[in-house]
């Protein structure tokens, strides 16, 4: 159970936060942000602690955390506190400063453009600012564990679609093949819920744990599928998808369609989102609301035309 960990990093985070204090001065308790198996975030005043999944590669985090801390990224990714970690019942623990996130509640100030420079700016960083043994970006692995989450759910009607899609996927967003593009940074794991404004101001972006070499099409395929699936308006999909190629973001031309580059990523997202919420609507034991419907709709029609012959959208 994540829960096991809580009291500890509650610890650590406390610690980190008055290193030199005997006695907490900051007024404030300690707050669970995340606690899941892939990770448990608490905070404690401005300061954050994360413990990472447990069989998080050691070699792999710590050259992600070295990209972070980079002064290249800085003002794009979220630096760390520190190049090293902590150890939490074999789970490895960073520490970060605390930034505000989206207002889930407003949507109409959701920062599209804010996110999709720093999009943007993350896929032109240069070679010479990788740290020696960045692995790729997570992305495909986290839909292929999606996929296997809906399958050890047991039959769903609503399952059939879902996997057709994910079977007409070419095997590298699959995971099952290397990525034919290894030759930009991403961040792997791009939503609104990755993005926090800094003390300054600034919106940053963070989660490092899916950061890695890749087809940086892939960080903007989960915008795009909610915008083919229906999801997402099309002036905010504009929006997102002006601002990164007036940032100079290299995902997609800088002019005309940008579904060639799209299409499989979005896809992919679109089943990895659909096999979420099947996995989840059987673990609560509840039907599958209107928007996971509309997801999964679109993967029905996914199915009937493979990528490879779709014409000029990606559903």
């Amino acid at each position: 159970m994540t829960t096991d960990v809580l009291p500890a990093l509650r610890a650590k985070v406390r610690a980190a936060a008055h290193p030199a204090e005997e006695v907490c001065v900051c007024g404030t308790g300690t707050s669970v942000l995340a606690d899941r198996p892939d990770g448990t975030v608490v905070r404690h005043g401005g300061t954050v602690a994360k413990a990472h999944a447990t069989g998080t590669d050691p070699a792999e985090l710590a050259a992600r955390l070295a990209v972070a801390a980079h002064p290249a990224l800085d003002g794009i990714l979220l630096p760390p506190h520190g190049p090293g970690t902590a150890e939490l019942a074999g789970r490895p623990v960073t520490f970060w400063s605390y930034g505000t996130p989206v207002d889930r509640d407003d949507p109409d100030a959701a920062p599209w453009e804010a996110a999709a420079t720093l999009l943007a700016r993350l896929h032109r960083t240069p070679d010479s600012v990788l740290a020696p043994g960045l692995p790729p970006m997570r992305g495909p692995a986290k839909a292929a564990r999606a996929v296997a989450r809906l399958l050890a759910a047991g039959p769903h009607p609503a399952a059939g679609p879902v996997l057709r899609a994910w079977a007409v996927l070419p095997a590298w967003a699959r995971d099952e093949a290397p990525m034919p593009d290894l030759g930009t940074l991403c961040h792997g794991d791009l939503h609104l819920g990755q993005l926090v404004r800094s003390g300054s101001g600034a919106w940053l972006l963070i989660d490092i744990d899916d950061l890695g070499l890749g087809d940086p099409a892939w960080d903007l395929a989960r915008p795009a599928a909610w915008f083919a699936c229906g999801l997402l308006p099309p002036d905010e999909w504009t929006r997102f998808l002006t601002a990164y190629r007036e940032a100079g973001g290299t995902a997609v031309p800088a002019d005309g369609d940008p579904w060639p580059a799209l299409d499989v990523p979005a896809r992919a997202l679109s089943v990895q989102t659909a096999a979420q919420a099947i996995a989840k609507s059987v673990a609560a034991g509840r039907s599958l609301d209107e928007v996971e419907t509309s997801v999964i709709d679109a993967c029905d029609r996914m199915a009937a035309h493979p990528p490879e012959l779709a014409g000029d959208c990606a559903t």
